[in-house]
Order: structure tokens, then sequence, then C-alpha cells
């Protein structure tokens, strides 16, 4: 078939094929079968879905290997070879007619510290399966119906580690975010810095539902981009899940993709070879559209839920310097004992002033960094959602805190020293984390423009000779103190006016440098930080908790344009009187623990603090029993109803599930009043023939926490068994869970045997495809949208029951 990077680059539409699961169950799949063993018992069955699709119009089959994990087969198999002998069997039905995908999907685990798995064993796992794709002769290997971002940049890595094929990643979107909380425009930043070649969406929605991502998509990526829409959402009929848009609608709706610049389409769950030959058809003739791509970053920092822009017409980036031992002998001490209370009180004192992303450094005598600092990480990855720039002079700890990292952080620093380059630009390049070049090189400090912009031009070419490109290069101008070289603030300009207007790379520094021996510092450093902005500076590391240099930022975004309508001034100096509005911040934010220490520990998910509080409130004479009603309930209520708001996203949730939890087992044996009553008792399961189970695995989470006795019964659970353990347990609810299509028809066999069977137990339905409408369908009691929402069912439920 040809070179699939050159296909990329040409002018033609590419259209993938669709489902697979529908056209296997015609030739024999069983509900709740693994589609890769039915494939592996009846190869040509997967041989001809493949060649319908081409026949229909597909240019890219995809082989049958969407859960080809070791996470998601049996114990035992072999996964490399499996995946070979499927990607043997598209190229067998593809000849020269197509290209071979080598599909990917979700491993079903969390990448820590959302889950037990790391990042390395997801990349293992990913590898694993990669090189039997590779092996089996793929054209490229395509992820598809990610949710988190972690487990995503795990594919890349695992590619980059076993192959050298084109990568496509698809994330499917829960409205305004995935399920981790990755909004589009950071999943498209975060897979342009790991350098994909095609950036998708698929799943989760039909082709209107769809259209805003692909929206971000057109106006955020250079890279070429994918949509995979659904056949409209799913709905009972007659007993079956069927999707409603036939294959002309489907055609038509999917089809404007291409004025929006797509590169590929295709069609994900309900969708037939007769949907892709009517697109196919629709497409014909049509080139694809190159758009300017006007909202794409210069350069781009992210976390699993925010993307910082530096460069261009972005507003220039405060990194919070706080987290750093130097002059700190407490916090120093801490991080030596691998202590993180200081740190993340700092983080988050920093954050609430207006840091767009964290300064990260640990380095001080006893302190191991190369586990402290990716530990530090992982805690401040589950509090914080603004990115990480990671600090350190040892490269093994910038490597160990960038294995920790579920997105593609900022990392301090690459300088000219020898082998640094060498040793972390490819490290970076690989996990694609933006890097601050310091231009040093040898003993002698640059203390001119030209020499800076010298060393920083053979930095540069040097890190372009090892394939890493400008994207990931943030300049750092070099602030030397004026009180000892007067000409170090001129220097600095110069660097930044020739950086960006020469060069186009986006600049930083280390602000507070420029006037180290000085009086009355923060007057110099906020003049200084005035007229960098002026000069084109895309960011400062400082300590944002000075609200001098806050409102000098503030006001210089108005003054250049990149506040559009002031709109970010007004919403903070609005009503200003005389005090700072940082400083009326921190007062407000102190006032709000201080009235509720125990209820924030748990909001802000500080479960490390939450017994040393506890029991000073005990001391204090309060009771057991209103610690819990009127602190740990009410905190845990707060986060649901920011989790509602999407405020909070899953990581958030969590850790505050997790404060929570702790909270209440320092309480559990003390509320004598409550022991020997009867929790409500509720049994969940994922239903027969679905594997799948995080949805479910949550629920539970959160109903313990709100007092339920929970029964997990696991996952791929026969209706028999379901009914039999809630009669044997007398429980008050029911819980049931299905991810796919095919298995949410299974949630009626427990219903029916309920009612034939007279149990009281109501029944609570919820997954990704479950809707209110297929709920009363089958005759569920409730159907819940969310985790938390499945709490607040649950007690309505019980209620009703009482």
């Amino acid at each position: 078939m040809g070179d699939f990077k050159k296909a990329l680059g040409d002018e033609a539409i590419l259209v993938f094929d669709g489902a697979m699961g529908t056209l296997l169950q015609g030739r024999g799949l069983a509900p709740g079968q693994s589609p890769e063993l039915f494939g592996l018992a009846h190869p040509e069955a997967i041989v001809a879905t493949h060649r319908e699709y081409i026949e229909a119009g597909s240019r890219v089959v995809t082989a049958n290997t969407f859960g080809g994990t070791r996470y998601k087969l049996p114990a035992g198999t072999d996964v490399t070879g499996l995946n070979r002998e499927m990607a043997r069997l598209a190229r067998r039905a593809a000849g020269d007619a197509a290209f071979v995908a080598g599909s990917v999907g979700p491993t079903g685990q969390f990448a820590a510290p959302l889950g037990k798995v790391t990042l390395a064993e997801l990349v293992d796992a990913f590898a694993e399966q990669i090189a039997g794709l590779a092996d089996g002769g793929c054209d490229l290997i395509v992820g598809e119906t990610h949710f988190d971002l972690a487990e995503a940049k795990a594919l890349v890595l695992a590619c980059r580690k076993v192959c050298r094929l084109p990568v496509a990643v698809c994330m499917t979107f829960e409205g305004s975010a995935s399920l981790t909380g990755s909004p589009p425009e950071v999943f498209a930043d975060a897979m342009e810095n790991l350098g994909v070649d095609l950036v998708g969406v698929n799943c989760g929605a039909g082709p209107d539902d769809m259209r805003l991502v692909a929206e971000v998509f057109s106006r955020r990526l250079k890279t070429p981009f994918f949509v995979k829409p659904n056949a409209g959402m799913p709905r009972l009929e007659n007993g079956r899940t069927v999707f409603p848009m036939g294959p002309e609608e489907f055609a038509e709706k999917t089809a404007r993709f291409a004025d929006l610049g797509a590169k590929a389409l295709s069609g994900c769950c309900g969708t037939t070879p007769a949907h892709i030959a009517a697109l196919a058809r629709a497409l014909s003739g049509r080139s694809r559209v190159r758009g300017a791509a006007p909202d794409h970053p210069i350069l781009a920092v992210t976390s699993r839920a925010r993307s910082v822009t530096l460069g261009g017409a972005s507003p220039c980036a405060v990194i919070g310097e706080r987290i750093n031992p130097t002059g700190k002998p407490e916090l120093a001490a801490e991080l030596a004992a691998g202590e993180f209370t200081r740190a993340l009180a700092f983080a988050e004192a920093q954050v609430a002033a207006g840091a767009a992303i964290l300064d990260v450094n640990v380095g001080a005598p006893m302190v191991d960094e190369t586990a402290v600092l990716p530990g530090l990480s992982l805690e401040l990855t589950k509090r914080q959602s603004v990115p990480l720039c990671l600090d350190s002079n040892n490269a093994a700890a910038l490597a160990a805190a960038l294995w920790a990292s579920p997105a593609t952080p900022l990392v301090n620093s690459i300088s000219g020293e020898p082998g640094r380059m060498e040793l972390l630009g490819p490290l970076c390049r690989d996990h694609g984390a933006p890097f601050i070049l310091l231009p040093l090189q040898g003993r002698k400090l640059p203390v001119t423009a030209a020499e800076r912009l010298a060393i920083i031009e053979a930095l540069v070419a040097q890190a372009e000779s090892l394939g890493i490109p400008r994207r990931l290069i943030l300049v750092d101008a070099l602030a030397l103190t004026v009180s000892s070289k007067p000409e170090a603030a001129l220097a600095c300009l110069e660097t930044i006016r020739h950086c960006r207007q020469a060069w186009g790379l986006p600049t930083v520094l280390g602000l507070s440098n420029i006037s180290f021996g000085l009086p009355a510092r923060e007057l110099v450093n906020a003049a200084f930080f005035a007229m960098c902005l002026g000069a084109g500076l895309a960011g400062a590391i400082a300590n944002p908790n000075v609200s001098r240099l806050m409102e000098t930022g503030a006001a210089g975004e108005v003054l250049l344009g990149r506040d559009p309508q002031a709109g970010r001034f007004i919403d903070r100096y609005a009503g200003r009187k005389a005090a700072a509005p940082q400083a009326a911040a921190a007062e407000r934010a102190v006032a709000e623990e201080a009235a509720s220490p125990i209820r924030q520990a748990v909001i802000k998910g500080r479960k490390a603090e939450l017994d040393g509080l506890i029991d000073a409130a005990l001391a204090e004479g309060r009771e057991a029993a209103a610690i819990l009603s009127e602190e740990l309930i009410p905190g845990i209520m707060d986060v649901g109803e920011r989790y509602e708001r999407k405020e909070y996203f899953l990581p958030q949730l969590l850790v505050a599930a997790e404060a929570m939890r702790a909270g209440f087992e320092r309480l559990e044996p003390l509320l004598t009043e409550t022991a020997g009553a009867r929790k409500a008792r509720i049994v969940m399961a994922t239903v027969e023939g679905d594997i799948h189970d995080i949805g479910k695995n949550i629920v539970c989470l959160m109903l313990k926490n709100h007092g339920f006795e929970v029964v997990d019964l696991g996952k791929d659970v026969p209706a028999s068994r379901i009914v039999a353990e809630a009669a044997s347990r007398d429980a008050d609810v029911i819980g049931l869970s299905a991810l796919m299509t095919t298995t949410m028809v299974r949630m009626e066999d427990t219903v029916r045997l309920v009612r034939e069977q007279g149990l009281r137990a109501k029944v609570m339905v919820g997954g990704a495809v479950v809707t209110e409408a297929f709920a009363r369908s089958i005759g569920a009691d409730a159907h819940a949208a969310d985790a938390v929402d499945a709490v607040r069912q649950a007690k309505g439920l019980v209620g009703a029951n009482a």
C-alpha cells in the first residue's frame, strides 16, 4: 500500500473502517466473548470483515486487537503472538488495497497516583502488544477510546520503544473533558508534544456531539486529526441495542468534519460497511482543507487537566518558585524525611495567588532526589491541576520524575554542560517534555547578549540534531544581578527580543536574581518584569505571593493587548480597595480553613493531615458522631457538588474519597451509638460478558464513603449470581454497570430475576452507554449518570425501601 506517513502528508482524506463487534456477532461471536480469542479460532470471519470494509471504501482497516493487552486477555495468553496473528489476518485481507492499523485500547487500569500501576508498567504492557502488531505487518498503531492522558502517553512511549511505526491516538470525551479531566486542548497539546502523527477523537458521541471537540482540534492542531463518531447514541429496541443513525445521515454529518480540516474520518460504535460506503461516497473528490490553526501554541506545558501556553499571544506565565528548600531549613528537613506537608502547602498558596506552573525543586543535603522528586510530583499531581516544572541538576531524578508524570511537564533545565543535552534531550523528546534551555557553557558567565545568543544558537542546533523539535524549547534569558553587573538587565531584554523576533523561541527567566543585593527588591523586580513583558517574555520564575509583581503582570497583559477587554484584570481587581487582591484572597482562604480545617482536609484531599486534626478535635471534647456529621460528610458532599459542576474531575474526587475514608476509619471505633446499627447494603457488579470495572470501582468507593455496606462482586457476573447474593445478604439495592452496548442488555436479566423472585432490592444501573431511557425500558428503579449521582440515587432507593 505504501508509506502511511507519506499518505498523511498528501491532500486525500483517509477513510478508516467502522465497528467490528456487530459484524463478528453475525459471524458467531457470542455476547461477552473476547473478540480477539474469537478471531484466533475463526480467522476467516476476521478476514471477511476486513474485506467488507475495504470493498466499502476503507483505505485503512483496523486489526481485531482493541482488547489485546495482558490486562484484558486471559492469564497465560501469548499476547505478542495473538496480536501478531490478528495483524497478519488484517494484512492478508488488505493486501495492497489498504493500510493496516494495529488497534490498542485502554487497559482498564489507572496509572499512579489514580491507580496502582506505574506508567512504566503500562508501557511494558503496551509494548508487548505493539511488538506483535508491528511484526504482523501493521502500517501504523492507533490508540482508541482512551480516557486518561497518562495511559495515552504510555501508549506513545511503548510505540517509540519497540517500533518506528506512525502513531495515532484517539481520546473519548464526556462533554468538555475526558473521564479523568483532560479537555480537548490539553489532549491536543500533549499529543503534539509527544510527536504523534495523528490526533483523534472516537466513541462516546455521535457526529453532532463530537463537533465541539473537532473544532478545538481544527483551531489548535498542526498535526493531522481524525474524527470517529458513533452512529448516534444507543437505545434498546425489542431487547436489542441499536444505533439510530442510518448510513446516509451518518455520512452527511461526518463528512462535514472535512470542512474543519480533518485528515481522517470513520465510524465507531453502530457503524457498518454501509455507513463507511456512504461516507466514502460523500467524501469522493474532496481534498483535505488545511487550516491556519490560529490557536496553535508556540510552546505548551501540560498537566492531566490543564495546558499552559507560552509565547506568542499567550499571557506571561508565572512559574511559582516557592517549592525549593534553599533557605528553608524546615522544608529541607521534611523533604529529607520524605514528608511533603510544607511543600504541598506552598503549592496550594501559590496556585491561589495565580501561579500557572509550579516549579518543584527538592535539592538539599540528605535528600534522595531520585525518590523525593517523583514522590512529591505524584502528590502534587493528585492535588493540583496546574502543570509542574521539574527542577533539578540530577539527571536521574528528572528521569524518575518524568516517569511519574501523567502529562508533559516542563524540565528545568538543560545547559551546555558537557553531556547534559545528550543525556536529557532525548528523554525530554520521548516524554514530550518542554525544557528550559540554559545558556551556560564552560566556566564563564555570558554577560552580554551576544555571548548568550551564541550559546543558545549552538544548543538549539545540537537539540535539533538529536531530533528534538523547537516546540519543546523554552530559552532562559539568564537574569544576572545588576548590583554587580549593571548591563545585565539590558542584556536580558536584548536576548528576549532576539529570541522572539529572529528565532520564534519563547523565553523565561528567574526574576528575583536581577535585584540580589539591593534594598526594596520588590520594586526592582516589578519594574524589570514590566520591561521584560514589553520585550516579549513568555514566563517568569517568581513568587506569586508578592502582590506588586502580580499586579504588574496583570496590568502589563492589558497594555500589551493580551487580556481581551481586560477580562482577567477586571475579574481580579474589580472593587479593589487598599488591600492587595492576593492578600485578600489569602485572608479569605485562611479564614475558610480556620473555620473548618477537617472539612477542608477532605475537600482538598489532605489524607495525611486528617488523623492529627481529628485527634485535636477529640481532645477538645468534640463527639466522634459530630465530627462525622458536621465535618466529614459535608466535606465529601461539597466534593460531589464540585464534581457535578465540573470544577473537580476524577483525580480530585478520588483523592478526596481517600481522605474521607481515612477520617471515617479513625472515627469508626468511637461511633458507639451506631456501632450496632445496620448499614444500608448494596450489591455491585459489572454484568455478564463485560470486563470493564473502573466506573463500578469508583462508585463502590463513593458509596462506602457515604456509609453504605458495599458487596462488590467484580466484573463479568451472571444475573443469577447477582440475584442470589442480593437475596442471601438481604440487599437494599443492586447496582449494575456496563460499558459496552453489547452487554448492557444483560442488565434486564437481573431486573427480571429480581421481580420473579420477589426481592425487595431496588435496581440501579449505570455506565457510559446506559441512558435514563434505557433504564426505564428494562424496568430499573434508577439510573446513575456518574459516581456522585450513584450515591444520590442509592440514598433515594434506600429511603423508598424503608
